[in-house]
């Protein structure tokens, strides 16, 4: 029997079951397809990301730096609000890179990770928990001491076992084009209903462009309309699915989920590969497989890690959807040098917030 069977092998399911392996514990990993693909998640990430990934994989997936951003009210071409650092605030990497780095950093700790598995069944019993998995030879059943669902908003442990949803499940598009672009600023457009649509230059590698909408609107027209302001046309696109709004439970008896299946996300950006590591760091430290009591201290510490920052993060986003007077007036009155972290909304609080705004 395995300590772990772990569902999903993104940057949340890898991160997990590294840090569990690498504790002596005996890890089993299932990812549906290729590690990466197909690529559902924006590339844009803030530089705690490296301290997540081996020595040395810096050099393979950094694409640019990025020092602000541009807000815009409007199209392309509309009047910006600038918001700066004098160092760099975020990366831009190459995402499908990342996830089979950190795949690989689960496989040297000693994880069995399985490529081309789905997971199509999960069942938990008092000492135990079975999942049958579907592979190149066939459907084979494996018994765990626990189950982690990593494996994103749709997630199939998350059904099986009956846990909570996500509040909301937003949808996503994004859509690149190959063009070398260095510049330093990313475009953020409040243009579509309560979130967002975006532009970032990726150094060599070309643009990418993306939004994001709730239910009920053609997000696709959206973004041929956004990307057609731009006088752009993708060349290759993709999307997915963004879940906002952790639910109140993300433990069952024996199973947890880590990441987007727990909603660990940003809610003013949909962000959460930092959220979702941060998480399966707390459940490698507090889950001990052979006791279901510790499913609770996971739920303790992430909760307590994050809730601050998901609950302001939450506020920010209410301020998209804001009359535009009071958009434009908030802008205007912060515009300039910053001092916040883009994983921390917490950090709008901060003395050196508190400084850039002093010093202007």
């Amino acid at each position: 029997m395995h300590d772990f069977v772990v569902v999903g092998a993104g940057p949340a399911g890898a991160r997990f079951a590294r840090r569990a392996a690498a504790a002596g514990h005996d890890v089993l990993v299932f990812e549906q397809g290729e590690v990466g693909k197909p690529l559902a998640c924006s590339g844009h990430v803030s530089t705690d990301i490296w301290e997540f990934v081996p020595d040395g994989a810096r050099s393979d997936l950094h694409q640019n730096d990025v020092y602000g951003a541009r807000f815009h009210l409007g199209g392309a071409e509309s009047r910006p609000y600038e918001f700066h650092k004098d160092e760099v605030i975020s990366n831009v990497i190459d995402r499908v890179g990342l996830d089979r780095t950190l795949a690989g950093a689960a496989r040297d700790a000693g994880a069995d990770l399985r490529e081309h598995h789905t997971v199509v069944g999960v069942t938990e019993a008092h000492d135990h928990v079975t999942v049958d998995v579907r592979g190149p030879d066939g459907i084979d059943t494996h018994r765990a001491k626990m189950v982690a669902g990593c494996d994103g908003p749709k997630s199939r442990v998350r059904r099986e076992l009956g846990l909570p949803d996500p509040d909301e499940l937003l949808h996503g598009v994004l859509g690149f084009t190959d063009e070398a672009d260095h510049q330093d600023f990313v475009d953020v457009h409040l243009t579509v209903p309560r979130f967002f649509a975006w532009r970032i230059p990726r150094g060599e590698a070309g643009v990418e462009y993306g939004l994001a909408m709730g239910p009920g609107h053609d997000v696709r027209e959206r973004f041929e309309n956004f990307t057609a302001d731009y006088g752009v046309e993708t060349d290759r696109r993709c999307s997915g699915l963004i879940p906002v709004g952790p639910p109140s439970r993300v433990t069952g008896r024996r199973s947890f989920l880590i990441g987007d299946a727990a909603a660990q996300t940003k809610p003013f950006t949909g962000g959460g590969i930092r959220y979702g590591m941060t998480a399966a760091d707390h459940a490698a430290r507090e889950i001990d497989p052979d006791d279901p009591g510790t499913l609770g201290e996971y739920e303790r510490a992430w909760r307590e890690d994050l809730r601050m920052e998901i609950r302001l993060g939450k506020l920010v986003r209410a301020a998209y959807s804001a009359p535009e007077p009071l958009q434009r007036a908030g802008m205007a009155t912060f515009e300039g040098e910053i001092g916040v972290h883009m994983d921390r909304p917490t950090t709008l609080f901060s003395r050196e917030q508190l400084r850039a705004l002093l010093s202007r």
